[in-house]
């Protein structure tokens, strides 16, 4: 999911800490004080305490009291915990809303697809996984299931980095190809294949690790 459009000055906070870490620029292992990100992020420390504390809730961020508190180091086995998790919830959404697929949803497919495509022309991989998280969205939107989406924005975040890297590849090109597969499988409304290959399309993660 995006993390945009948020409120609180903590989910502020918390959404450029975190776009910080994905992107590498709070390298893994780096000491985070929260005077210097209040001033860095022009606010009080209160609210980047509360986003510190979400950001360690997500698995980004560890702390020890009166010791550290620093960015997680990226180490394969929690990520790939939370990758089988994501990966096996994209694809239950993918089974659920492909058969309810709607030309709405094939044209942000199809646009989201395009995006991502000119952001690895550009070699952007910022934009690529915006375009890349709204691709996958739509079926999250059309499948109904707010557990499955609340799973999904639950262990995201830890696999956010992988993603990243991913994204700032050649190999992710292949991706493309893919996300077209999943649009011709939904506009089928053919959920059992459409699951398999947002399966296959989420196991590329996997070669990061």
């Amino acid at each position: 999911m995006q993390y945009i459009g948020y409120g609180s000055l903590g989910e502020r906070a918390a959404a450029e800490i975190r776009a910080a870490i994905v992107r590498g620029e709070l390298e893994p292992g780096a000491a985070i004080k929260d005077a210097e990100l209040a001033a860095k992020l022009g606010l009080s420390r209160t609210p980047v305490r509360e986003a510190l504390a979400k950001l360690a809730d997500e698995g980004l961020v560890e702390s020890k009291p009166h010791s550290y508190t620093r960015v997680t180091a990226l180490t394969a086995q929690p990520v790939r915990d939370a990758l089988v998790v994501v990966q096996a919830m994209h694809s239950l959404a993918a089974r659920l809303a492909a058969p309810e697929t709607t030309s709405d949803d094939l044209a942000a497919m199809r646009a989201a697809n395009e995006a991502f495509t000119e952001a690895l022309d550009a070699n952007d991989a910022v934009a690529a996984l915006a375009a890349d998280d709204q691709f996958h969205a739509v079926a999250v939107r059309r499948c109904g299931n707010s557990a499955i989406e609340a799973t999904i924005d639950r262990f995201t975040p830890v696999v956010r980095r992988v993603e990243h890297q991913r994204f700032s590849s050649p190999a992710a090109r292949h991706s493309v190809v893919q996300h077209q597969r999943i649009i011709e499988a939904c506009e089928q409304l053919d959920g059992q294949w459409a699951a398999r290959l947002v399966d296959e399309n989420w196991s590329t993660l996997l070669e990061e690790l």
